[in-house]
């Protein structure tokens, strides 16, 4: 009885808790997370749902635990119902990273891989997730179009090749090239880039240019669960390009009449109007002379445009910019739902993401659906699995940035509609700009139309302990269809009176097969992964396009191609290409301490020569990690991490036309020699341009049985560090690759008699640069902070070209050619600001059509002349730097982020925009930007703009440096305030975790706006008036069952 008196109160110090732990990244159940009362042996692990129940003491404090997650401390004292959020411990070195057929902990990496986090980008509401690493990655250089599509240019340390320098994309196992804007963000488990060769080797004859690995998301253990995820997004523009209105181009052209000597179209006045027989399409002036000075009172605009007929075209003051903007929409649903245990796990997902531009009749849907499973069979030994995804898109045929090159080009004067409700369109004496209002409605019909299929079967077999066999066959097939009717139309002296109906199917893609064996074996402290593959894989290409004249009706259930009446066309092509691989490589460490990999590949490739189709492609890399030595134990507290680097190897580049070693001929049946004598073989016999042969074959390309691989040779030296118990971690790394028979076609001259292009290797590349990186990572109270800097930089030069394609490339062709310069120099006049007066014209070199107000161009070789010899290089497109800064904070249930990005010494050759905006004289009859209003006059005698002119007496259009603009900027790229629901409300509601985010994208941009080279344009990421990035604002929702 005394026992049982003195149990009593222990047993009630006692209560039994329960709860689910989740991880913070998806918000799936745990399995296996360890559940502890602190400082006692008391403890229990979650289940395959992730719940748990433990008997603990009152007032106990629990320790739940999860490898690669941050360890929590909960006090159990005011509830015995728990729902733990576990987040990803981002300081582990434990991580798995996908490398190339395999998969390393990233603690053992010596190769140069960078791993996006898809946590940080998943929010961000692109079509093309790849568009949403611009900035995080260092050493990656991604340019934006703008375009609703998504689509983007990606470099990987610069540039390789003189030809296509696209990285190669690898989605679950199998290589593509195309754009990644058919796969949903959403759908994405991670996103690794391989940067140096040591990592990219082991595809071989496709990495030069770099590697990104993309592993879509799978089933996963643990039950059913569910998770949707819907966005809004709203798109403008962050500014437009200011246009001189009718008035606005009225007085330029007055100030060009003036400056220019011209006869103006003055006016007296009788009644406040213009006299009768004034010309109803110019410009009339009412001015007041003074001492043969006009003074400008009013500008008068004409009634009408039009003067043959009837005139139904009134002038206007139309802003054709704003005709053709709208805030533009993207809608974004996602629902993933995932099953599993242990003998199996199964996904299915289907997405939809539709963005209306901003710009009218621009547009891109997409809806895509994923599948995949897999099973275990004998005890596990056995996995077989599919992985199946279909992606359907349309997406308007028109070109945003098309768009707005006829809303600046065609003149403000003119009207949308004329007064009988018409289009209205140029008038005389003014350019061929189509109206592009009217261009978007005779549009809306048209489109084109993606469907993608891509996926894979696999098969691992667990042959003996440590032995692995896998086999995939994988594919990845696209088709394509446009449909493309052409209304008649009447715009003011544009028209065309034939309807007209093109269509074309495209079919194109790849197969793959791949196996693969894998050995593991751990000899004492000897850690070895031993990998041999074979690979091959078939790609092939085939379109057909037909066309029809003459419809009736221009309705599109009417116009088909069985009903045109005439002008039939019909056509096609294919082509093809094969490639066969063995691959093999062995990664070793000692003790976690010394690490050592080596690769090697080798390729055949269709697409070479009959004496050179093979390349091998080898690779090494090593690692110390002194962390790990005995001598650095004491030092560890604050040196956590440390590993030396180093990598060498070779890839190559294939990335020429599938039949480029083959001598090639086509038919070309024209037979007038006249006028068709460079499109066909017809040849005057009698020389008088009357006698003709019958056409038949031209050769279009010479053989070259001796075609080989392009080859790049890299070198890669890095340090990871990591201090304060990995608090603050980074990396650094120097590379050097050089390219080395890089392919090339030459021009030819027909009339020595070979006919016909061929490509051969004969140019080099080098290109150097350095990579660094930097986390910091905080837990302050209840504030977890996280932050990383990124920066990069490269530079390329060209060290080889053969004697016949210099002159194809910036320079003079004599004493300055590209040779040693970057790819994408500039080369042309230095200019010297503008003739201010008299003496400064007199005393100048000799230059033709110099004058006050003119631009003035240096003297470079000091010959007193202004000639090509004084062109030089003005300055490289790419930048000096990139980089980017990430911050990530989280405070109880809210969590915030901020993600700006830039670059650093880059140039733009922007002749086109300026041409238009600071130059009345290059183009006639078109609109011109208020910039020109500024221009140079003796009442703004410290403008930096030439004197308006319609004539071009100084020859202004020479590309010189007043084209070349400094396009450095800084952008805040993404700014986020989420907030997820408290444990109370998702218990009532049945969820397992619910959150609700505000985004803004592209909020601000800073570029250099004042001094030389000064941007003056509207983005720098886009600089001559394409498409512009816009800015969004994204409402966002993620609740998961």
């Amino acid at each position: 009885m005394i026992l049982l008196l003195f149990m009593l109160p222990v047993c009630a110090q006692h209560v039994t808790i329960r709860g689910s732990i989740v991880s913070g990244t998806d918000n799936e159940p745990l399995i296996g997370a360890s559940v502890v009362e602190k400082g006692t042996t008391n403890g229990t692990v979650t289940d395959v749902d992730g719940q748990f129940t433990l008997s603990v003491s009152q007032d106990a404090v629990i320790q739940v635990s999860y490898i690669g997650y941050t360890t929590q401390e909960i006090p159990t004292e005011k509830t015995t119902t728990f729902h733990i959020v576990l987040r990803e411990d981002v300081q582990t070195l434990s991580d798995v990273v996908v490398t190339g057929y395999s998969s390393q902990r990233k603690a053992d990496l010596t190769g140069a891989v960078s791993v996006v986090k898809m946590s940080e980008i998943d929010d961000v509401n692109s079509s093309n997730a790849i568009q949403s690493l611009q900035g995080r990655v260092p050493g990656l250089h991604i340019t934006n179009t703008g375009q609703p599509n998504g689509d983007v240019n990606v470099k990987i340390r610069g540039v390789s090749t003189l030809g296509n320098s696209k990285p190669l994309y690898i989605i679950d196992g199998i290589p593509s090239t195309r754009s990644m804007n058919e796969l949903a963000t959403s759908d994405i488990e991670s996103i690794q880039v391989l940067k140096d060769a040591s990592a990219a080797t082991i595809y071989g004859s496709r990495a030069a240019n770099g590697v990104i690995i993309i592993t879509t998301k799978k089933g996963k253990a643990g039950g059913t669960h569910v998770d949707f995820r819907t966005s809004l997004t709203a798109q403008q523009w962050q500014r437009s390009i200011d246009l001189l209105n009718t008035d606005e181009y009225g007085l330029v052209l007055f100030r060009a009449g003036i400056n220019d000597g011209s006869v103006l179209n003055t006016t007296t006045l009788s009644n406040g109007q213009p006299n009768a027989g004034m010309n109803r399409f110019t410009y009339m002036y009412d001015v007041t002379w003074n001492n043969g000075t006009p003074s400008l009172n009013r500008i008068i605009r004409p009634e009408y445009l039009d003067v043959a007929g009837v005139p139904v075209m009134r002038a206007s003051d139309t802003d054709w910019v704003k005709e053709i903007s709208r805030t533009g929409l993207i809608q974004n649903y996602h629902i993933n739902l995932t099953t599993g245990n242990d003998k199996g796990r199964a996904l299915f997902s289907v997405d939809y993401y539709g963005s209306n531009g901003t710009v009218k009749g621009t547009y891109f849907n997409r809806i895509t659906a994923r599948i995949n499973s897999d099973y275990q069979l004998f005890n596990g030994r056995v996995t077989i699995g599919e992985n199946l995804s279909i992606a359907k898109t349309r997406s308007s045929i028109l070109s945003g940035g098309g768009l707005q090159e006829n809303a600046k080009n065609i003149q403000s004067i003119v009207p949308v509609r004329d007064v009988k409700g018409g289009w209205g369109g140029p008038a005389s004496n003014m350019s061929d700009r189509q109206n592009p209002v009217r261009i978007i409605e005779d549009n809306k019909q048209n489109h084109e139309d993606i469907v993608r299929l891509f996926g894979d079967v696999n098969l691992s077999v667990d042959i003996m302990k440590g032995l692995t066999f896998r086999s995939k066959f994988g594919i990845d097939y696209t088709g394509f269809w446009t449909r493309n009717m052409q209304k008649t139309y009447q715009s003011g002296f544009m028209s065309d009176h034939t309807a007209r109906l093109n269509q074309s199917a495209n079919y194109g893609g790849n197969w793959i097969l791949s196996n693969t064996l894998q050995y593991k074996f751990n000899p004492g402290k000897n850690n070895v992964d031993f990998l041999i593959g074979q690979e091959m894989m078939k790609y092939s290409f085939s379109d057909i396009f037909a066309g029809r004249d003459g419809f009736l009706l221009e309705t599109p259930d009417y116009m088909h191609l069985s009903v045109g009446e005439r002008n039939l066309r019909n056509g096609g092509s294919g082509t093809s290409y094969a490639l066969s691989s063995f691959f093999g490589k062995i990664n070793y460490d000692f003790d976690n301490r010394y690490l050592a990999s080596v690769t090697v590949r080798r390729d055949g490739s269709s697409r070479f020569g009959a004496n050179h189709r093979w390349g091998t492609f080898p690779a090494f890399s090593l690692g110390w990690r002194i962390s790990q030595e005995a001598f650095f134990e004491k030092s560890t507290e604050t040196v956590s991490d440390l590993k030396l680097r180093y990598g060498w190897g070779q890839t190559g580049n294939q990335e020429i036309d599938n039949y480029a070693s083959y001598g090639l001929y086509q038919a070309r049946y024209y037979t007038d020699p006249t006028w068709a004598r460079d499109q066909g073989t017809a040849y005057d016999i009698a020389g008088a341009g009357q006698g003709s042969l019958p056409s038949g074959f031209i050769r279009t390309q010479r053989a070259n049985p001796d075609l080989k691989w392009e080859t790049t040779t890299q070198h890669n030296a890095g340090i990871d560090f990591g201090l304060f118990n990995q608090q603050l971690s980074g990396s650094f790394d120097y590379f050097f690759k050089r390219s080395s028979d890089i392919l090339v076609s030459p021009p030819y001259i027909a009339t020595i008699g070979f006919g016909g292009n061929r490509w051969i290797n004969g140019a080099s590349m080098e290109n150097s640069g350095f990579e660094f990186m930097l986390t910091y990572r905080r837990e302050i109270g209840e504030v977890a902070l996280h932050v990383t800097g990124n920066i990069a930089s490269y530079r390329n030069k060209i060290t080889e070209l053969p004697e016949d394609v210099i002159n194809s490339y910036p320079g003079n062709g004599n004493d300055q050619t590209i040779l040693g310069r970057p790819w994408r120099s500039l080369f042309g006049y230095v200019t010297d600001g503008l003739f201010r007066n008299a003496d400064e014209v007199n005393t100048h070199a000799n230059q033709p059509g110099k004058g006050i107000g003119r631009i003035r161009y240096r003297d470079v070789n000091h010959d007193g002349t202004i000639n090509d010899e004084d062109r030089t290089w003005l300055g490289v497109e790419d930048p000096d730097f990139l980089y980017g800064l990430n911050v990530n904070a989280t405070w109880k249930h809210f969590d915030f982020s901020m993600f700006w990005h830039g670059q650093v010494g880059s140039h733009a050759n922007v002749h086109t925009i300026k041409s238009f905006s600071d130059f009345f004289g290059f183009f006639g009859g078109q609109n011109y930007g208020r910039r020109l209003l500024d221009a140079w006059s003796a009442d703004n005698d410290d403008s930096s703009i030439p004197a308006v002119s319609a004539n071009n007496v100084n020859d202004e259009g020479r590309f010189s440096s007043y084209f070349v603009e400094n396009t450095s900027f800084l952008k805040l790229a993404n700014l986020e305030l989420g907030y997820r629901l408290p444990e109370r409300f998702l218990q009532s509601a049945h969820m397992q975790g619910a959150r609700i985010y505000l985004s803004g994208q592209n909020l601000l941009t800073l570029s250099k706006t004042w001094g030389d080279n000064a941007f003056t344009g509207v983005d720098p990421e886009t600089p001559n008036f394409a498409y512009p990035v816009p800015r969004a604002l994204t409402l966002g929702i993620q609740v998961s069952f």
